[in-house]
């Protein structure tokens, strides 16, 4: 696991999620791949940016704190996931993309692809059973230089 910060708060909770740091090693992936490769600057700011909309919408959605945001969310990220592969498939299809290269990322979208969904059906039971709390909790840490 990558820290990328070592400041913490009940904010910044999603980082310490798996989908969501397997999501950062997607958008990485398509960076890596993509960059200097002779693909298209347009196509290529594409691929990425759909690659780190996954992320993000995780992100955004825990920070909302309302279960029925976080889910609307997940689901904009499973959108950005689906976009990101049809992108990949549509570099893999045209040779701009070694069939190692696919297999590897297509594994890895899998994975993120899964725990998402099971993310999702975890939030709609607490949200259907009642056990989900709408507020930040008093347990915040602060950090202080």
């Amino acid at each position: 696991m990558i820290e990328y910060t070592k400041l913490r708060n009940i904010n910044r909770g999603y980082m310490k999620l798996d989908v969501w740091q397997r999501a950062m090693d997607l958008y990485r992936f398509v960076w890596d791949s993509t960059s200097n490769k002779g693909i298209d600057f347009k196509l290529r700011s594409q691929i990425v940016n759909a690659a780190q909309s996954v992320s993000s919408n995780i992100s955004e959605g825990y920070c909302r704190k309302s279960v029925n945001e976080y889910v609307q969310f997940l689901y904009i990220g499973l959108g950005s996931l689906g976009e990101t592969m049809t992108r990949m498939i549509g570099l893999n299809t045209t040779n701009q993309m070694s069939e190692s290269q696919f297999r590897e990322f297509d594994i890895l979208h899998y994975e993120i692809e899964n725990k998402m969904l099971r993310l999702i059906e975890s939030l709609e039971k607490k949200k259907d059973d009642g056990t989900w709390v709408n507020r930040i909790s008093e347990d915040i840490v602060e950090y202080n230089p």
